[in-house]
């Protein structure tokens, strides 16, 4: 129960900063077209060919993967998934070991019996309606136990190559506490995003702004010193160096 309380904190700190962010973040001077185009050359430069912190190995266990990481962190996720990924690498394999074998693999995550039930299902309706493969569609990934929008775009965008956009909690906040792309809900931010960011940043956008919410534009406390875009950023209240 302490661990749970524990861990919980975080999550609370993080709801509270992208509830004030989304609160306002409508109200802010909306960027211009050369304003997005120079934010995202500065993180190209910086990081050409940014990747998630997930490790899997094809886009099977990619998917499994993200379904795990709701409500956990990636580096919790990757502890649990090397030994659930050598047990079952394919739809079939998870199939076989069954909920309650996958659900010792992942027992140090949250909500581990409800997603090895998610996963084992997910495994099955793949092997009877996708003959095991992932598709490549959002509106059938989405069909999938567990699966929602930020799951099947995170999907498409690293193991298929597309454009898409993942709103995770980190790309929330950054959104409405710049005022690049406002909104109350992932979806809005979504939307917004994919009007605002030109097409050639598109591939890596979703990349760029988790990572830079994970590391730089945190919740708590940002690092607005260390900020590749902090004169372009509309927030009033940055932290001084």
């Amino acid at each position: 129960m302490l661990e749970e309380q524990a861990a919980s904190r975080p999550t609370r700190r993080r709801a509270v900063a992208n509830a004030a962010a989304a609160a306002i973040g409508g109200a802010f001077r909306p960027w211009t077209p050369g304003e997005v185009e120079t934010a995202f050359a500065r993180f190209e430069a910086a990081n050409p060919e940014p990747e998630g912190e997930l490790e899997y190995h094809d886009p099977y266990t990619l998917l499994v993967a993200v379904v795990l990481s709701a409500q956990a962190t990636d580096v919790g996720v990757n502890k649990a998934t090397r030994g659930l990924f050598k047990a079952a690498p394919t739809p079939q394999a998870m199939v076989a070991l069954g909920e309650e074998g996958v659900a010792q693999h992942i027992r140090t995550l949250g909500l581990y019996r409800g997603k090895a039930k998610n996963v084992v299902e997910l495994s099955r309706r793949l092997l009877g309606e996708h003959g095991g493969e992932v598709p490549p569609d959002r509106a059938a990934l989405e069909m999938l136990p567990g699966v929602g929008r930020k799951t099947a775009n995170v999907v498409l965008n690293i193991a298929f190559g597309l454009p898409t956009i993942a709103v995770d909690t980190h790309l929330f906040r950054v959104a409405n506490r710049t005022g690049m792309a406002p909104g109350k809900t992932p979806l809005e931010v979504e939307l917004g995003l994919e009007r605002t960011i030109p097409d050639r940043f598109k591939l890596h956008a979703h990349h760029w702004l988790i990572l830079h919410g994970r590391y730089v534009c945190k919740a708590v406390k940002p690092d607005c010193p260390r900020c590749l875009i902090a004169d372009l950023c509309r927030w009033p209240e940055k932290t001084p160096a």
